[in-house]
Formats: structure tokens, C-alpha cells, sequence
């Protein structure tokens, strides 16, 4: 009898480490939605609905001989997990996936594909019809969303406002320069070092007109607005401590060989790690093969040799729609700064949907 492998969360890493082992062990994908969601595509889908549904990937074409149970973790131990309907999956192997909640549209609420795409539907129809965009956030999602809504609408003016000084900090300064020089061009209004004495009215994504003003005194006026900071880890199902106790940030400690610690038969990737580096779905993908690799060692009676060591210097592909964009790369001698032309072959002309049809076998 094969071996079952538990993975709990059907996003980036977990897909990716219940694809690999679907041909080695029983394995049993566990998610509450009934899609994978490429939520990289997630603003594009808002500012063009037609190009939406390319960012949902039915999880019923993902594996070949395992089975996705269309549930929610409430539990964790060493043996298994216990799910919201009851029901109790024992494991030999278990992988904590369950990732990290972002402010929609960064991030679709719904758990069916169908609802989601109403919900980007809808906000699109406010969107459209908004003269002026306020975003509150100037880290990649909010620089990214401006950068899809100057695509779709060159000439609506969009605010982006931050309480920080300075863009991406802990880059290079020349691509810290290159995307001050594309939000000019753009006409992307920057406020950094600007905090709102009170939140906007009404709900973010909702059009009506608004003034938020600024600590300084400074009045912004706009007719909707969106959040673009903050982030949820997904890990409250741990918190009962069965299976490990939870830093304070409500992340889960892990080895170099990314086991929970204190169980060898038991792992996590993604967000939901304490790894320090940035929490980036190429990151979480990069941990899935260092976890497949050595579940697959284990089921073959050998010694696991695969670790993961956080890369010395921060990466990121950050569009600002499909044409423009800036990068940071590893190198031979150090981060590289990569043209707008890298960041659009590599990301922003698809927003990474062809890699995940090929993962889905929709190619």
C-alpha cells in the first residue's frame, strides 16, 4: 500500500508538491476552493474582465491519481489534520500550505471561481466608472495596480499614497530610480511619507466621491479607492498547538530542510514559514520542489538531502501592466537590475498563465 501525503492549501506551493508526488504516493490536496487561483494575474482580471477567467485552473485536471478534497483544515498534529466538515485525514507525510489572505483584489475572497469572477466583475463596473483612483499602499500590489488601471485607462489620474519614505526599500537604487522614472511617465501621483488622518469612507472598491486628507494638510480627492498593504498569515488552524507552537507573527518555524520542527514527517512551505525572505510565489514554488524532493527520497527508504537557503538578496519582477515594469535578478556578481523588456517575457505579458495551464495540463 502507497503512502499518503496530506497537503493542506492548493496555492502556489501546494499545487506544486501535490503535482510532483502524484505519481509517487496517495496524495490528497485540501482546499475550499474549487480552483487554483494564479492570484498574479488578480489585478489584470480586475481592469480587464474579459481576460479574467485565465486566472483560475479547475484543481479536477491538477492530479492523475490523487484525490482533492474540497475542504478546510480546523486542526493539525503529527498524524493528520482534522477538517471543518469533520471528516479526519491521516497522513505518513503532511504539508502545511495554506499560505497567506491579501486585501481584494489582490487576493479573491470567493471560494468558487464563479463567485470570484462576479466579484471582479462587479468591482470593475466601479472601477470604470470612477474618474479618480485613490490607492493606499506603495509596495508591489499597489505600484502593480496602478500600473493595470493606467493600461486599461491612460487618462484617469491615480494617487497612490504610503506613510513610508522610500520605494522598495532593501533594492538597488537603480531600480528605485527606473520606477520613479515609469511612474512619471505613467502620470502615477506618488505620496510617500504620507499618512491619511482617517480611512476613506465606504468600502474600498466602491465608487463614490471623497476627500481623505493627509497628516501634512494635504486634501486628495478621488471616487474609490483600494487597499494594497497588509497580509493575513493562514494559520489559525495551528493555534491550538497540537502539532507546533506559532512564532508571534502566526508563522510556523521550520528547518533548512523546511520540517516543522520537531517532525521529520512534517513540513511547510510558503507565507506561512518563518524563512526569512520576502512572501513571493516564486518563493513558495521554490520550497515545493525542496519538499517533493525529499518526500520522495523518504518514500524510496533514503536519507533527505534537499534544503532551502533564502537567496542573499531580495528578487522581484514587478509590472506595471504588460509592457512596462521593473526587475531584480540574481546574478554572477550580485543582484542585477533587468530591463522593462525582461519583467514583460518573464511576467507581465502573462502574468505567469502559461506556466500554470502547463502545470494543469490546460496548455
Amino acid at each position: 500500500m502507497s503512502s499518503k501525503v496530506a497537503v493542506v492549501g492548493g496555492g502556489y506551493g501546494g499545487a506544486a508538491v501535490a503535482k510532483a508526488l502524484d505519481s509517487e504516493a496517495d496524495v490528497v490536496l485540501i482546499d475550499p476552493r474549487d480552483a487554483f487561483v494564479n492570484a498574479s494575474g488578480a489585478l489584470r482580471a480586475l481592469t480587464r474582465p474579459d481576460w479574467a477567467g485565465n486566472i483560475f485552473f479547475p484543481f479536477d485536471t491538477l492530479l492523475t491519481r490523487g484525490t482533492v478534497l474540497r475542504d478546510r483544515a480546523v486542526s493539525a498534529d503529527a498524524a493528520g489534520v482534522t477538517l471543518a466538515s469533520g471528516r479526519r485525514v491521516d497522513a505518513d507525510f503532511l504539508v502545511l500550505a495554506t499560505g497567506s489572505g491579501y486585501a481584494f483584489p489582490a487576493n479573491p475572497r470567493a471560494e468558487s471561481a464563479d463567485e470570484a469572477l462576479e466579484d471582479l466583475r462587479r468591482t470593475h463596473k466601479e472601477l470604470a466608472g470612477a474618474d479618480r483612483v485613490l490607492i493606499l499602499g506603495a509596495g508591489p500590489v499597489g505600484l502593480e495596480l496602478a500600473g493595470e488601471i493606467k493600461e486599461v485607462w491612460p487618462h484617469k489620474p491615480v494617487t497612490v499614497v504610503d506613510p513610508a519614505g522610500e520605494l522598495l526599500p532593501g533594492y538597488r537604487a537603480e531600480l528605485r530610480e527606473d520606477l520613479l522614472r515609469q511612474l512619471g511617465e505613467l502620470d502615477i501621483r506618488l505620496r510617500l511619507g504620507a499618512a491619511l488622518t482617517a480611512p476613506p469612507p465606504g468600502d474600498p472598491g466602491r465608487a463614490g466621491t471623497f476627500t481623505a486628507a493627509t497628516a501634512s494638510g494635504e486634501e486628495i480627492s478621488a471616487d474609490i479607492w483600494f487597499r494594497a498593504h497588509g497580509m493575513t498569515i493562514n494559520s489559525g488552524y495551528l493555534a491550538d498547538g497540537r502539532l507546533t507552537a506559532l512564532t508571534p507573527q502566526g508563522r510556523v518555524p521550520v528547518t533548512e530542510a523546511l520540517n516543522v520542527h520537531g517532525h521529520e514527517h512534517v513540513y511547510a512551505i510558503g507565507d506561512i514559514t518563518d524563512v526569512p525572505e520576502s512572501k513571493r510565489a516564486g518563493y513558495a514554488m521554490q520550497h515545493a520542489e525542496v519538499v517533493a524532493e525529499n518526500i520522495a527520497a523518504r518514500l524510496r527508504g533514503e536519507r533527505p538531502t534537499a534544503r532551502y537557503r533564502p537567496a542573499p538578496d531580495p528578487m522581484i519582477l514587478l509590472p506595471l501592466g504588460p509592457r512596462r515594469g521593473v526587475g531584480q535578478l540574481p546574478g554572477p556578481d550580485g543582484p542585477q537590475v533587468v530591463p522593462a523588456e525582461t519583467v514583460a517575457e518573464y511576467k507581465g505579458a502573462d502574468l505567469f498563465t502559461g506556466r500554470f495551464a502547463d502545470l494543469f495540463g490546460k496548455a
